[in-house]
């Protein structure tokens, strides 16, 4: 990311101090320093913060071949997404968070925009985008941890995609083995897919917990008032 360079010259600090501040080796600095660095969000969050910046900001500034730096408009506001146009096949996308604390709000309030407006922000790294609503979801509990690589600690942070409930989509929401965020009339859940069980028009949900406390449910489908395909996390 070539304007890591100016901004450490701006502050005068060298590639040591931004190294020490952040808690990463020089030669991770100098590899983040170049063009098509990939840096993960977490050290791209503490990055951010140290130069009092969002991670919006810093894509919507880049750093041409002769080092004079300009402004990056390929942004494109999606519903109630903003997404940059980083490089070709790579997009960085400011999703609302649903915190745990504000579950029961999101519940009441998930038709209205000036609540998702409302909401603080968090950004995403993506290979692919669609037109699709996007929502970040803290999720609460134990019951997806299991500590595999799927595995969805508390207070891990999902990126969800919404899909509509409707037939067009209805083979996505009976998707076997896959992890979904469903919001029902009084809960918010993550949970994986077994099957769909037509004649009660529910699926079949499970935990990756497999503790005694964490059993397998059937939902109806008519309890959801929105669908979710989660498609990146943060732990």
């Amino acid at each position: 990311m070539l304007i890591l360079k100016q901004l450490r010259k701006k502050k005068k600090i060298s590639q040591t101090d931004l190294a020490n501040a952040i808690g990463v080796s020089l030669r991770t600095i100098q590899l983040y320093e170049k063009k098509d660095a990939n840096i993960p969000i977490k050290n791209l969050t503490k990055i951010a913060e140290y130069f009092g910046l969002s991670i919006a900001e810093m894509y919507m500034y880049e750093v041409n071949e002769n080092e004079v730096v300009y402004l990056n408009t390929n942004m494109l506001s999606k519903k109630s997404n903003k997404v940059y146009d980083i490089e070709p096949g790579k997009y960085f996308i400011m999703a609302p968070l649903v915190s745990q604390n504000q579950y029961k709000q999101y519940i009441k309030n998930h038709t209205d925009i000036d609540f998702l407006e409302r909401l603080p922000k968090i950004g995403f790294i993506m290979n692919h985008v669609t037109s699709n609503k996007y929502v970040a979801f803290e999720i609460m509990g134990d019951s997806m941890d299991d500590g595999s690589i799927e595995s969805i600690p508390n207070k891990a942070v999902v990126l969800g995609e919404q899909l509509e409930i409707n037939e067009k989509n209805l083979s996505e929401i009976k998707a076997p083995n896959s992890l979904k965020v469903m919001i029902c009339k009084d809960r918010i859940l993550c949970k994986k897919i077994v099957e769909y069980r037509e004649k009660a028009n529910a699926i079949l949900c499970t935990n990756l917990n497999k503790s005694p406390e964490y059993q397998d449910f059937e939902l109806p489908v008519t309890d959801m008032l929105q669908f979710f395909s989660i498609v990146k996390k943060q732990l």
